[in-house]
């Protein structure tokens, strides 16, 4: 049973444009992506989602809607035409070794579509999301990625990972142990965001499609700053708490009666504040060596990760929406 299985993955790396990376890649008729766009089947071994990793403020909620049983997943690519490159994106394939391992070993040759983001920006993307959310109960992002480890220890759910996540040259080492360099793409979020009709085509002709196809669409993933006020915490407790309901609940009826609640918190949109030189250091100092790594085994240069600046993604851009 694996002729309905995908040929290629977006594999990672969350917060690094790879739903607006799946949304362009899905208008070149002939790929077909899965109608779900994270379903996240390698993360699992057949069975549900383990309660050891449901420990973080909304995990037990989401972990529903993981497709775990082989028949839904493989019903994903039913549709597709016969000729088409099936594919799916789940961006934690990348960071979670069990998926690599087994994604590797279900779909021999697959091609794996690997977007890397400088690290602390995809940190901070990743905290601005999960607070715009009002899941994340810290206000204060250096705080958050300091409770990162005890978070990880008490089995938080890998979104919560925000150094880990970022930590490329490692998960890029492992997935080699599993596939042929030439079965990975690796792009950087910025050709993303800055080219995207040349990484469409290097995309398609890594994928072996027609270059020139596919088009860019406007990002689905943006998430706001939102100010942490009076009215932020109780909205924010009150999605938490909804959150915890919901984890019994059909994933559909809890997203249906957290719209408005979300759509509260938005609301509440500030501009995104610069972030303090000092607590960029803090936040990169520790990835520095996978850093390094990602250089020796990518032969390319990083080093505009390695200043004290990143790359802007933290500043408010009125005149511009990015996906992050």
């Amino acid at each position: 049973m694996t002729g309905r299985l995908p040929q290629f993955v977006i594999a990672g790396a969350p917060k690094a444009g790879t739903t607006a990376l799946h949304a362009a890649l899905a208008t070149h008729p002939g790929l077909y992506l899965s109608p779900v766009k994270e379903p996240k089947y390698y993360l699992t071994d057949g069975r549900p989602p383990p309660r050891s990793r449901q420990r973080g403020p909304g995990d037990a909620h989401s972990a529903r809607e993981w497709i775990w049983r082989r028949a839904d997943y493989l019903a994903l690519f039913a549709a597709a035409p016969a000729e088409a490159v099936r594919g799916e994106s789940t961006p934690f394939y990348l960071y979670d070794r069990a998926a690599q391992a087994r994604l590797a070993a279900d779909v021999p040759g697959v091609r794996v579509v690997v977007v890397v983001r400088d690290p602390v920006d995809r940190a901070w993307s990743n905290w601005v999301h999960l607070r715009a959310d009002g899941l994340e109960p810290e206000a204060d992002f250096l705080t958050a990625v300091r409770r990162e480890e005890r978070r990880v220890a008490d089995g938080w759910a890998p979104f919560w990972h925000y150094r880990g996540l970022g930590r490329y040259g490692e998960q890029l080492r492992d997935l080699y142990r599993h596939v042929s360099r030439e079965q990975v793409l690796l792009l950087r979020y910025r050709q993303v965001v800055d080219s995207p009709r040349e990484t469409l085509d290097r995309v398609s002709a890594f994928l072996g499609v027609a270059p020139g196809v596919a088009h860019a669409v406007p990002p689905e993933n943006v998430k706001p700053y939102v100010a942490d006020t009076a009215g932020y915490r109780a909205l924010s407790r009150a999605v938490r708490a909804g959150a915890a309901l919901g984890a019994y609940a059909p994933p559909q009826v809890w997203r249906q009666v957290s719209r408005p609640l979300i759509a509260a918190l938005h609301a509440g949109r500030a501009p995104r504040p610069s972030m303090p030189v000092e607590v960029r250091r803090e936040v990169l100092e520790p990835l520095l060596p996978d850093i390094a790594l990602l250089e020796e085994l990518t032969g390319e240069s990083f080093a505009d990760w390695k200043g004290d600046t990143g790359r802007g993604d933290f500043r408010s851009r009125a005149a511009r929406s990015t996906p992050s």
